[in-house]
C-alpha cells in the first residue's frame, strides 16, 4: 500500500526528497544539486509518495508558486524500481488537486521531451515553441484547473 503525503521543508522527508530528485533527475544527466536552491525550495509545496510496508520514499515532486493564478510543477521523479506502475500518475494528480484547492488556475511546467505523452495522457498541452536550458530540451505544458 502507498500513500500520498506533503513534505515539510527542511525534514528528513526532505532530504529524502531531495536525494530522490538528484538519483532520478539530475544524476543521469550529468548535473549536481546545488545547496543553494534549497532555499529557493522554502516556499513550495513538496509532496511524496511512501510505500507503507517499509515507510520508503519512492516519489515525489514540487509545486512553486508563480503569481496569483499559476504554479508550475517542478520535478517529479518516481524510483525507477516503482516506475510504470502509476505513481508519477498518482503525484500529478494530488498536487493538481493541491494547487485547486489553494485557488490556483493553472499549472504550468516544463518537460523533457521524453515525458511529454506522459503529460498530455493527463490532460496537459504544449503552448509554445520547444527550447533548451542548461544543454536540456524542454517543451512548456499547461493545464487549467
Amino acid at each position: 500500500m502507498r500513500k500520498i503525503i506533503d513534505i515539510d521543508f527542511g525534514s528528513t522527508r526532505y532530504d529524502e526528497l531531495v536525494q530522490l530528485r538528484y538519483k532520478i533527475l539530475l544524476e543521469p544527466l550529468g548535473l549536481k544539486f546545488l545547496d543553494s536552491h534549497r532555499q529557493q525550495e522554502m516556499n513550495y509545496l513538496h509532496v511524496g509518495c511512501i510505500e507503507c510496508l517499509d515507510d520508503k520514499l519512492i516519489g515525489g515532486l514540487m509545486l512553486a508558486p508563480l503569481d496569483n493564478d499559476n504554479i508550475r510543477l517542478m520535478q517529479v521523479a518516481v524510483d525507477t524500481k516503482y516506475q510504470h506502475e502509476g505513481i508519477g500518475r498518482e503525484l500529478v494528480h494530488y498536487a493538481e488537486q493541491r494547487a485547486k484547492e489553494a485557488g490556483y488556475k493553472k499549472i504550468v511546467m516544463h518537460a523533457m521531451l521524453t515525458v511529454v505523452n506522459f503529460y498530455e495522457k493527463n490532460g496537459y498541452h504544449q503552448e509554445g515553441d520547444i527550447f533548451e536550458e542548461k544543454g536540456i530540451t524542454f517543451a512548456k505544458m499547461v493545464k487549467s484547473l
